[in-house]
């Protein structure tokens, strides 16, 4: 089975993207299968349904989606074989510009829009800089000249990184990303899989619950701000 994450921040059409694609692989007779990571609440999911797509969702709480997510694909991978799937989408929370959702020998896509701002590529961390396949969305809305500055921008994060241009709500585009899925090795299993970076760190008194303001809280992971 192929395993996908596809990551990106909120809004940028990361379901509609994903949806169009599956459109073009169950022509192929591809079974597709999706994971949707969330924070507190999707309904995604019933987007999915209505495709009559396999879906699971899991819902991290309190806990950072990242961590979430590492601490279930194995088990999320095992649902996808026992579904006979040929590839399995997991698709991220898209929270945090510093999430780190992608594993190492699996593809990794993200999924932007040209309505960020061009300095905001820079802003995004390893979501970015560690994907295989960079999808731009949003392009209709802007002018040629903004397009290209994002595109430029997003190389200087990733310069091998593979950009696509995709209409998340025409589909216009994604017959290519159907295709750069089809490409994608199979994996037997996950065991001993890698990140492709850490993961962001955090383990101090907020974390374990507490509320209060000030030093005399702090225990754990701090970091001060220099002034």
């Amino acid at each position: 089975m192929k395993l996908i994450t596809v990551s990106g921040p909120p809004s940028t059409g990361k379901t509609s993207v994903i949806i169009k694609t599956i459109d073009h692989l169950s022509q192929k007779e591809i079974k597709v299968g999706v994971i949707k990571f969330d924070c507190l609440s999707t309904n995604d999911d019933i987007l999915y349904k209505r495709k009559k797509i396999a879906v699971q969702v899991g819902i991290s709480g309190g806990l950072c989606p990242d961590h979430f997510f590492v601490s279930n694909i194995e088990e999320c991978f095992e649902w996808g074989l026992k579904e006979e799937l040929d590839i399995l989408i997991s698709e991220s929370a898209g929270l945090c510009n510093r999430c780190s959702p992608y594993l190492r020998g699996s593809l990794a896509v993200c999924i932007i829009d040209n309505l960020m701002g061009i300095h905001t590529p820079k802003k995004i961390g390893p979501m970015l800089r560690y994907a295989d396949i960079v999808v731009i969305t949003k392009g209709d809305i802007v002018s040629q000249a903004e397009r290209e500055i994002f595109a430029y921008r997003v190389k200087e994060v990733n310069s091998k990184a593979k950009i696509l241009f995709i209409n998340g709500i025409t589909g216009q585009g994604t017959l290519h990303l159907a295709d750069l899925f089809m490409k994608e090795g199979e994996r037997e299993n996950l065991k001993d899989s890698k990140l492709r970076f850490t993961m962001p760190a955090a383990l101090c008194s907020y974390c374990l619950g507490e509320m209060t303001v000030g030093k005399d809280y702090q225990i754990g992971n701090i970091k001060n701000i220099n002034l």
